[in-house]
């Protein structure tokens, strides 16, 4: 009952719950270590003997109070109390001795405590320090790399390193100059990486334009050899059906077409501009770049484009077109492998100038060029840039027109100078018959164009029917045509056999003929010479044939259709004019060489009183020339072609009789004068006979004769002769007798017969007859001729 208040009391008098819980433990017997170490370790040593030093205050109250309740127990307890106390104090003493012992452990504990914070936080200075330091190492290495890309050229690898420093590294640099020095130095490298890559690049343009050249001359160079195994094959497989339908033979040939990649023939290095194009990309200046790129290349083409005025076009050509199209061969390789560097409508931009600048060019160069073997060579060159550039997926018919556009131009060139060796093959031929001594003479001369007149070998040595003007005309003609097909071949158009077969026509027609005409209608020619022009031309006519079907071989047409009459050339035809034109070319220049010794009007004594028994002198001379015309007519022309010869110079010996009598010099004439005229004609139809017979003519023409040609003189003499000469006004008479003769004609000649009165007109009739009789009979005829006038 009376503890409460006690309680109470203690509690008034500050017992806090600290001092409960103490006094708790130290009543229960506890172990005040713990509370002892916990308090030394919060530093508050003190506090804890305050409280065991209130304790002790509080028990000694509560055993004063005690004491007064229970004096003797308490007496007993503080005799108890006492030795408690001496307990205490060695629990006190051994508390201090504890605790001093317990401070020089806790201070060493302490200051090795305090360097073990501070070790801790060295430590964490120093990892932060570490990894810091493996962020700036790590930086630098990558800086080091760039640089080593950098030295190496290798600037993609460099960008890829700056790249990867500033998305992954720039941000946690820890030291603040590394990371300000490294960010204002990465746009700098940059700007040095596109500035190389960009030099680079520009060494690549110009490394690039000198290697289109080379370019497209292996390309062309390509395409010729292609063209020249096509053309061998196509050429033997043409042999091979020729003879499959001439049942030679049964030989087959197939086309092997072999696939070539253009790219594994060209190889030319585009490394720089794609490792450009890539690094333009990374810097995100792609679209710069594409236009950098397009710029410089149009610029290089408008540069290519324009023709060098240092050399002549026939020397640079080559140059200038393989520079165009090893231009397009690389960018058709940049369009296909760049990655849309370049767009198909910028090639064709560029392509439908250049087109339109060599067409340019071509149409002028062509228009200023006076050689056909020039003019060839260019336009071979340009077919093969066609063929390679369309491989290429080019259109190139624009370029190629020009070259059919310009095809007359080429062959009037042509033209001139096959006109120019014709005529020096004309000029220098010896005209005489070609003498063969081998068999390789005659195959080259006579069987290569199809010449010989019989399929049998001649025996050797074979003199040939034409000179040597026919094979060289002949060889002329064919690398005409050979040179014709080039030309025409490889073209826009397929079929170009027509306008090969008009051209060789025009060449016959308007070049070889008008050549040999013109040669056989000179002045300086002798007889002799036109003569064996006049027997070459069956020979030019007959090749025709061959010319055509080579014409065709070359063209790829088969010669079986050209072998039909309807495709024959029109020269066949002009040919066989100009050989009658030459036939009477021939006859013209015998004529004129008879003109020379039938100067009857000086030659004959019109007024003779004597009649001389020998033949005129001028008869003579006449004869000797005929004969040697015969002569050589017989050696060179065939029958035929003599027969005309012959009767063309003896109507015109006939003629010019006829025009003597005529002739206004002659203002009068006797019988004498026509005695002697009739004795010079009787000679001359005796050497025609002869010469009639002894040519084989007479086998020949057995209703025609050389005598038939001297029918006008002979009647005309016969007239004069006639003791009737009256019967000429009969019409029975004059058909069956006289039908030559032209009544006019005979009426001027009849007012020159004049008869002397001692009886010289007789000697025209029966000398028994008297002179008036025979004047009576011519004056009769000369009324009725006048009369019938």
């Amino acid at each position: 009952m009376d503890s409460k208040p006690k309680k109470r009391g203690a509690m008034e008098n500050g017992d806090t719950g600290e001092d409960s819980v103490l006094a708790t433990l130290i009543g229960n017997g506890d172990d005040l270590g713990p509370l002892v170490r916990h308090a030394f370790e919060m530093g508050r040593p003190e506090a804890l003997v305050h409280q065991l030093k209130h304790i002790l205050k509080k028990k000694e109250a509560e055993i004063e109070e005690l004491c007064k309740t229970h004096y003797e127990e308490f007496i007993l307890a503080v005799d108890e109390l006492r030795g408690v106390l001496v307990d205490a104090e060695g629990l006190k003493s051994d508390l201090s001795s504890d605790n001093f012992k317990l401070q020089e452990v806790g201070s060493a504990l302490l200051v090795k405590l305090e360097e073990l914070l501070e070790s801790f936080s060295i430590k964490k200075n120093v990892s932060e320090a570490i990894n810091m330091s493996k962020i700036c190492i790590e930086v630098l290495e990558l800086c080091v790399k760039c640089n080593t890309h950098l030295s190496e050229g290798q600037f993609f690898l460099a960008l890829k390193t700056v790249d990867l420093i500033d998305t992954n590294y720039l941000q946690n640099i820890p030291v603040n100059a590394i990371k300000i020095m490294i960010g204002k130095n990465i746009p700098i490298i940059k700007a040095h990486i596109e500035k190389k890559v960009t030099a680079d690049f520009n060494e690549w343009l110009l490394h690039i334009r000198s290697s289109a050249k080379d370019i497209g001359q292996t390309a062309i160079g390509h395409a010729a050899s292609v063209r020249q195994r096509d053309e061998e094959m196509l050429e033997r497989q043409r042999k091979a059906e020729e003879l499959n339908v001439s049942g030679l033979g049964d030989v087959v040939y197939s086309l092997d077409v072999e696939e070539v990649d253009e790219d594994s023939v060209l190889k030319f290095d585009l490394t720089p501009l794609y490792r450009a194009s890539h690094i333009h990309s990374c810097l995100g200046i792609q679209e710069q770049f594409r236009r950098y790129y397009y710029k410089n290349r149009l610029l290089q083409l408008n540069s290519d484009l324009q023709i060098s005025s240092s050399q002549p076009f026939v020397e640079s050509y080559q140059t200038y077109l393989a520079q165009i199209a090893g231009y397009f061969i690389v960018e058709d390789r940049v369009l296909r492998t760049s990655g849309g560097l370049l767009s198909a409508d910028q090639v064709e931009t560029m392509w439908e100038t250049t087109v339109a600048k060599v067409v340019s060019v071509l149409e002028e160069q062509f228009s200023h060029m006076d050689s056909a073997t020039h003019l060839l060579l260019v336009k071979d060159y340009i077919a093969l840039l066609g063929v390679t550039l369309r491989q290429y997926g080019y259109e190139v018919s624009s370029i190629l027109e020009v070259l059919d556009n310009s095809r007359d131009k080429y062959h009037e060139l042509l033209f001139e100078e096959c006109r120019q060796q014709i005529s020096n093959a004309v000029s220098n031929d010896s005209y005489n018959k070609m003498v063969m001594k081998k068999d390789s003479d005659y195959e080259n001369n006579v069987l290569a164009f199809h010449l010989q007149t019989s399929d049998v070998m001649p025996a050797f040595p074979y003199i040939a029917p034409f000179s040597s003007m026919v094979p060289d005309c002949c060889r002329i003609v064919r690398s005409f045509i050979k040179s014709s097909v080039d030309y025409l071949s490889f073209g826009v158009n397929s079929n170009f056999y027509d306008a090969a077969r008009k051209y060789l026509d025009k060449l016959l027609i308007d070049v070889l003929n008008e050549v040999v005409v013109t040669t056989f209608q000179s002045d300086g020619i002798a007889v002799s010479q036109a003569m064996q022009i006049a027997e070459n031309i069956p020979f030019l006519e007959r090749s025709c044939d061959f010319f055509l079907q080579h014409a065709a071989h070359l063209c790829g047409i088969p010669v079986r259709s050209v072998e039909r009459p309807q495709a024959s050339l029109t020269a066949k035809e002009v040919f066989k004019t100009s050989r009658h034109a030459a036939y009477l070319a021939v006859v013209n220049l015998v004529n004129s060489k008879l003109d020379e010794f039938l100067a009857l009007t000086e030659n004959i004594n019109w007024t003779a009183e004597e009649i001389s028994e020998n033949n005129s002198e001028y008869m003579n001379e006449v004869v000797f020339c005929l004969d040697t015309v015969f002569s050589t007519a017989l050696q060179i022309l065939p029958l035929d072609a003599l027969y005309t010869v012959g009767c063309g110079a003896l109507e015109h010996i006939s003629n010019s009789i006829v025009a003597a009598f005529l002739s206004d010099s002659v203002k009068r004439f006797n019988a004498n004068a026509v005695m002697v005229i009739n004795q010079d004609l009787q000679k001359l139809e005796s050497f025609a006979d002869e010469r009639f017979h002894s040519t084989g003519l007479s086998e020949v023409y057995e209703e025609g004769s050389f005598r038939s040609s001297l029918i006008e003189a002979r009647q005309l003499i016969n007239l004069l002769s006639s003791s009737q000469p009256e019967n000429f006004a009969d019409l029975v008479i004059w058909e069956k007798s006289y039908n030559a003769l032209d009544r006019k004609k005979v009426a001027s000649i009849v007012k020159k017969f004049k008869d002397s009165a001692d009886g010289i007109f007789g000697s025209l009739s029966t000398r028994n007859t008297k002179t008036s009789s025979r004047k009576k009979s011519m004056d009769m005829l000369k009324k009725r001729l006048k009369d019938f006038n």
